[in-house]
């Protein structure tokens, strides 16, 4: 009776609007006995069902025979033609499942449904079989594979793993950039789909993991595919994994063979609108193996410390002229391309005359195209204490290796800054190196006192003040007498 009062809804709807959906899905009734159909039906007006996505999977159900129905309304002189193709699930056991929301493509329109809540109960007994109830489940039907209904091949893919280096030999600290892609055809789409995706690639990035590397990995929330050309055909290309990994020592980084299991379908040699018009399988893809050889930096004194990388030196000072004892603040900012956590502050050649103070850090970094950049900056606090013309790039340098030139290179100031007025020879006490602490016991008083001698002296002073006013009072007594 659902089923009829719901049918007669879409009639209506269609016969009072030119403009009415011309597709639709239609649930069957809930709940149903177990010796009974579930049904999931489309509808179409005024046209025949060409092509259409597999109709939905249900828990707790399995998918049985098709069939179709037509149904033709006149009204008021125009004849619409209703078709209904409708899939039936033969539940497994009783209990509450849920048909999860889902969409179709029908001839080239997508229709939704937001699925329902579906309740097996027992079978029910001398049931009558009416026109608009689903058909009862025979031994028959669950004994005839769906292998035997209709014959499906396995076709051919164009779809390829591969793990992608940008480099085969890199420096000791030079980042080299690694991609996990997919590759698919575009005309296979309907072929492959992902299977259980998250569980593989975490196995799988387990599995590119090196344990020698600082890794800056990228991170994205979705896997979505890229148009691109291989060999003139057109492909999507799926990224999967993508980072750039920097190594710390001389062992060569490698990449094992990696393998992603995906759904494979096979196709109806002879598709008709009744049956699914795919069968799904699994095919694994396999990627080859990498290895990217890491070799050392060329002799010098700080080859173990220093960074490697592209980079140029950015920088910026707050006051070009400033007087005595006021500070300024000079920045120097290290960009460009390589591992900016490895970049540290350069160390200070403090000049008579100039105090440097530790810098403050600021490091933003750019993850792009399967690169790493950006910047990190020290900014120094410097307080002039002598007048006088100060140029920067004797006071701090930077050496890094650049891996573009194979050859070491130094970054250094530019700038600046002219210190006006006249020398404090106050300010200049004050600020003289004492020393660390053992160096200035002699300089303090390490007489022993006690730990009351405060409260010695409160209750002496108390004491005093008693006997002054004691004073002060036998005076005006006196003097009033």
């Amino acid at each position: 009776m659902r089923l009829l009062i719901l049918t007669l809804f879409w009639v209506l709807a269609l016969t009072a609007s030119g403009m009415a959906q011309q597709v639709s899905i239609e649930l069957g009734k809930s709940p149903v006995p177990i010796n009974q159909y579930y049904t999931v039906s489309v509808k179409l007006q005024g046209d025949q069902l060409k092509e259409y996505t597999p109709f939905p999977e249900i828990e707790g159900f399995k998918k049985s025979t098709r069939y179709s129905s037509e149904k033709t309304v006149t009204v008021g002189g125009v004849t619409n033609i209703i078709r209904t193709y409708t899939q039936n699930y033969a539940p497994l056991e009783e209990g509450d499942f849920v048909l999860k929301p889902f969409t179709m493509k029908v001839n080239g329109v997508t229709v939704q449904s937001q699925g329902m809540a579906i309740k097996v109960v027992p079978m029910q007994a001398n049931t009558q079989q009416g026109p608009n109830l689903p058909d009862l489940i025979t031994k028959q039907d669950e004994q005839v594979p769906a292998s035997e209904e209709i014959e499906f091949v396995d076709k051919d893919d164009n779809a390829f793993l591969t793990l992608y280096t940008t480099k085969d030999k890199v420096y000791v600290g030079e980042g080299v950039g690694v991609t996990l892609y997919f590759y698919l055809a575009e005309e296979d789409q309907r072929l492959l789909d992902f299977h259980d995706f998250a569980n593989q690639i975490t196995g799988i990035i387990r599995q590119i993991k090196q344990p020698n590397v600082w890794e800056e990995m990228f991170e994205f929330s979705e896997i979505t595919p890229e148009n691109v050309t291989v060999k003139g055909e057109p492909y999507l290309r799926f990224r999967l994994y993508e980072a750039v990994l920097y190594p710390i020592n001389l062992q060569a980084l490698t990449f094992p063979q990696l393998q992603l299991k995906m759904i494979k379908y096979k196709v109806a040699k002879t598709p008709n609108l009744l049956t699914e018009d795919r069968q799904e399988g699994f095919k694994i893809f396999y990627s080859r193996e990498r290895r990217v050889e890491v070799i050392e930096l060329p002799p010098h004194p700080l080859r173990n410390v220093v960074s490697v990388g592209n980079y140029t030196l950015q920088e910026s000072i707050s006051r070009k002229q400033v007087a005595v004892n006021k500070s300024f603040t000079y920045v120097f900012e290290v960009a460009g391309e390589g591992n900016l956590d490895a970049v540290m502050p350069p160390a200070p050649i403090v000049p008579a005359g100039l105090e440097y103070y530790p810098p403050d850090v600021r490091q933003d970094v750019v993850r792009r195209s399967g690169r790493i950049s950006g910047s990190k900056s020290f900014s120094y606090a410097i307080l002039p204490r002598e007048p006088g013309t100060y140029n920067l790039n004797n006071t701090l340098e930077w050496i890094y290796f650049n891996p573009t030139t194979a050859a070491y290179d130094t970054l250094r100031p530019t700038l600046q800054v002219r210190v006006t007025g006249a020398r404090d020879s106050d300010a200049l006490v004050l600020s003289r190196d004492l020393g660390s602490f053992y160096n200035i016991i002699d300089n303090e008083d390490n007489t022993l006192r006690s730990l009351h001698f405060f409260d010695e002296i409160k209750r002496n002073t108390n004491l005093i003040l008693v006997v002054l006013l004691l004073v002060s009072a036998f005076v005006f007594l006196k003097n009033k007498a």
